[in-house]
């Protein structure tokens, strides 16, 4: 198996695609709109994924936070809100915020359970600010390391519920960023002790299955190389001082902020500690050098990948009266 999770290029395997698969071994696969269609259309891709795997915990992804970020998304399916809706109503009611969020990351999981995916990208741990990047502050659910522990532990928990493993996200925290990093290259000027306010969530859910890096530099740890990149980052804070063991993903390395080849920026993050690396467009020439310049998955990699899948648990819930009791939560702001 090789520590690296591919984009898939339509809405079901080519035959390039099921050889290159077959013979890579891909840690695990993500999903985006260009894939997703109609219920029986996604079943039919993740159950030939499933089989071509020859087992039944395959990790395959997809990021459906709600708002902006859905890949699966109207007529076929709900549409979900984002992070601000739950932030507001927890300004109101901080409890029926994080009642409102379990029942809404509930919800989700039983939705992308329905169709086999069995990885959702979400919750967004990053504590917005005033300066955020749109990028960020239009997902976050709010600017108080409190209720973003509070409102992404209840979403980890709902997702759990409905038969999905979550993902937290962007380690050590892409609040403070102003650019996008989609574009461009963060650099975070912030003291540690500046810091210790984003880290807190992070901490605070530091028993996530699963998790992603942010493409930024922090300046008070590393000033040469962003979180993706750095054994500093990694093995200092986010291993270190977070204390996270969970399966650590990149964010995607085709994003802007980080340069050089697909080999060397893949080569690059499982280097300096990340288990796998995320590579979302299905290019194949470029998914072929990842594969050639990576061994395989170290066993530590592979352990927490295994205790990550093995958190699934069989979906359970009514989407209808939970997407009612959320509604009615969020009927009150």
């Amino acid at each position: 198996m090789k520590p690296v999770i591919f984009g898939l290029s339509g809405p079901a395997l080519t035959p390039d695609e099921r050889a290159f698969f077959r013979e890579a071994k891909p840690a695990g696969y993500i999903l985006f709109g260009r894939n997703v269609q109609t219920r029986a259309q996604v079943r039919a891709l993740t159950d030939s994924l499933r089989e071509l795997e020859g087992r039944a915990d395959v990790a395959i992804l997809v990021d459906q936070e709600g708002g902006r970020v859905a890949r699966l998304g109207p007529p076929e399916w709900p549409a979900f809100p984002a992070g601000p809706d739950f932030d507001r109503l927890y300004e109101l009611a901080p409890m029926s915020g994080i009642e409102a969020a379990r029942a809404n990351g509930h919800a989700l999981g039983l939705m992308l359970a329905e169709v086999g995916i069995t990885v959702d990208c979400h919750p967004i741990l990053d504590v917005a600010r005033d300066d955020t990047t749109d990028a960020i502050g239009i997902r976050a659910f709010g600017k108080e390391p409190m209720r973003v522990a509070a409102m992404g532990r209840a979403t980890l928990e709902g997702l759990a519920a409905g038969g999905v493993v979550g993902v937290v996200k962007h380690i050590p925290g892409h609040g403070r960023a102003l650019v996008d990093s989609h574009h461009h290259l963060p650099t975070v000027t912030a003291s540690a002790e500046e810091l210790e306010d984003d880290l807190a969530p992070f901490r605070t859910l530091a028993h996530a299955p699963m998790g992603m890096t942010s493409h930024i530099v922090f300046e008070a740890w590393d000033r040469e190389r962003p979180a993706t990149l750095s054994p500093i980052v990694i093995e200092q804070v986010i291993r270190g001082t977070i204390g996270f063991d969970g399966l650590l993903m990149t964010d995607d390395i085709d994003m802007k902020a980080l340069s050089g080849s697909a080999g060397d920026k893949a080569a690059g993050a499982i280097a300096a500690g990340c288990d796998v690396v995320l590579d979302c467009w299905a290019r194949m020439p470029e998914m072929e050098e990842i594969a050639a310049r990576l061994d395989d998955i170290s066993a530590a990699s592979r352990a927490r990948l295994d205790r990550a899948m093995a958190t699934l648990t069989p979906p359970a819930g009514d989407m209808a009266a939970l997407l009612d009791k959320r509604d009615r939560l969020l009927a009150l702001v």
